[in-house]
């Protein structure tokens, strides 16, 4: 299958599938290595963990990270998964409504595992909202924060870049029930943007400059919500990496905001020079939102290297923890992407 999606795609994306799978492997191992220290300060991380360097299991009774065990991925992964099977399953429009009950659904699993790690501030509101009657087109104009960015990568995978606005209106389609803001599209069209450059083969410095002009047109999306700056912000952020990665927290914030955690990842990324086992491992000391800032650096890293990059060893880790089926959601997202490439030629 493997030959036949890379014989199938256009020129330009060599190594397709390695990076469709990267992008997902990326997004699991940060992930993994900044559940347990989410919502911890830094000075917590020192004091429970000291330097996160491996796959940690939380302490007991973690606020959010309890049950779980080293290793094992969180929302971020499961969400962006559950995106993805959305996608594939919706190829032709995407299916709001549906994406919303998949959420619901999801919600409800998770309570029956017994485990915290629940829907986030902006789509716990929004689909509240929606289940009150509100229609679907209305209740995402609140959401500002980074659930969006922490799931799209598969659409940047199903979805060339060459037409950005194309690429940035799929993203404000998925954002619509529940990040229906300018910052949070802008921000979500940035990560989505690194994600499909890299699946067509580029790396993470020849990505950014699709990124930026990604975020610029998402920032003009949905309502007029949250920080007006989001490229801005990636572009310091980008700076602040590659200078003193040290100052990240201090500098660009950690929060769940999507005008600090996503800058933040794009700053992680740069600081580990595209490494995807790096990244994880820096976002996971930088204390807050750690997970969701290793997940999104993650998937950016290992779009713009490939999961052939990643330590195997850490990866057989990783996949030994979890159920995710991550090869078989690359290859299906590859797929809608031949179609995407195949329907815009014949146009």
């Amino acid at each position: 299958m493997t030959k036949s999606l890379e014989g199938d795609l256009a020129p330009g994306a060599p190594h397709a599938v390695d990076r469709a799978r990267g992008a997902l492997q990326g997004l699991a191992l940060g992930d993994a290595l900044g559940m347990p220290s989410q919502t911890l300060t830094r000075q917590e991380i020192l004091d429970r963990y000291g330097v996160i360097v491996d796959f940690v299991a939380p302490f007991d009774d973690h606020p959010v990270s309890h049950g779980l065990a080293a290793a094992q991925v969180t929302d971020d992964t499961e969400q962006a998964l559950l995106l993805a099977n959305r996608l594939i399953a919706s190829p032709e429009r995407f299916d709001a409504d549906a994406w919303a009950r998949d959420l619901l659904a999801w919600e409800a699993d998770v309570r029956e595992r017994g485990l915290r790690d629940l829907l986030g501030p902006s789509t716990k509101a929004a689909l509240t909202s929606l289940l009150a009657g509100t229609p679907a087109s209305e209740t995402g104009r609140k959401g500002t924060t980074n659930g969006a960015a922490m799931r799209i990568a598969p659409v940047g995978i199903a979805t060339p870049c060459d037409e950005l606005s194309a690429l940035v209106a799929r993203v404000a389609e998925t954002c619509q029930v529940t990040h229906n803001t300018g910052e949070a599209i802008a921000g979500a069209a940035a990560v989505a943007a690194m994600v499909s450059a890299g699946v067509d083969g580029s790396d993470w410095r020849g990505a950014i400059p699709q990124a930026m002009q990604a975020a610029r047109l998402g920032q003009a999306e949905g309502a007029r919500e949250g920080v007006r700056d989001m490229a801005d912000r990636i572009e310091a952020a980008l700076k602040i990496g590659a200078g003193d990665p040290g100052t990240i927290a201090d500098r660009i914030g950690t929060s769940v905001a999507s005008y600090e955690s996503v800058p933040a990842a794009f700053a992680v990324v740069a600081a580990a020079d595209g490494d995807a086992w790096r990244a994880g491992c820096l976002a996971a000391n930088l204390g807050d939102d750690t997970d969701t800032i290793g997940a999104i650096a993650g998937a950016i890293c290992g779009a713009c290297s490939g999961a052939a990059a990643m330590p195997a060893d850490k990866v057989a880790r990783l996949r030994a923890a979890n159920t995710l089926g991550l090869d078989g959601s690359a290859e299906g997202l590859l797929a809608l992407r031949t179609r995407s490439a195949q329907h815009g030629s014949a146009e």
